[in-house]
């Protein structure tokens, strides 16, 4: 009988750490579609997309160029760009100077912008109402969303993934 194979290393943190990152991606990704259900369920009624909106939400505390409200979504900027033209077109938002850098027009929300974002708040609030009591309350909601939170910072605080090998095509 021969022992353990000794030419295979075992994934840093043991075994399971493949799998419960794994689990964590497709609970995310669920996650993502339902939080966009939700939010465009909300939006619908006030003209918005969960897109616009998310862009809109954005703005609302000051202008922002196209670039750095893509790196607080998260998002590509060419789809921040996109949307943005979308909202300016229909008068929700407006591009402003930017002081700081003359080729990247600063996004500010128009008073229409405002108020439709306004209309969505009865909607969001109740929402947030059942959700947190679905979570078992205050305490439950503050735990997932700082669990949320944490996550997010791991990952930015990380290096991508290694670069994959070549496809061989075999």
């Amino acid at each position: 009988m021969s022992g353990p194979r000794t030419d295979v290393s075992p994934a840093p943190e043991g075994p399971e750490a493949p799998e419960l990152l794994s689990r964590t991606a497709l609970a995310v990704f669920r996650l993502n579609g339902q939080f966009l259900s939700v939010a465009d369920g909300l939006a619908r009624p006030a003209g918005l997309t969960a897109a616009w909106w998310q862009v809109l939400g954005a703005v609302l505390p000051e202008p922002l160029p196209v670039a750095g409200i893509a790196r607080v979504m998260g998002i590509t900027r060419q789809s921040v760009q996109r949307i943005a033209d979308l909202l300016v077109d229909r008068g929700l938002a407006a591009y402003r100077p930017n002081p700081a850098h003359r080729r990247a027009k600063l996004l500010a929300p128009t008073e229409e912008g405002r108020a439709a974002v306004a209309r969505i708040a009865p909607g969001h609030g109740e929402f947030a109402a059942r959700l947190r009591e679905q979570l078992g309350g205050t305490d439950g909601f503050r735990r997932v969303t700082a669990a949320l939170e944490e996550l997010s910072a791991a990952l930015d605080a990380l290096p991508g993934p290694p670069d994959s090998p070549p496809y061989t095509g075999a």
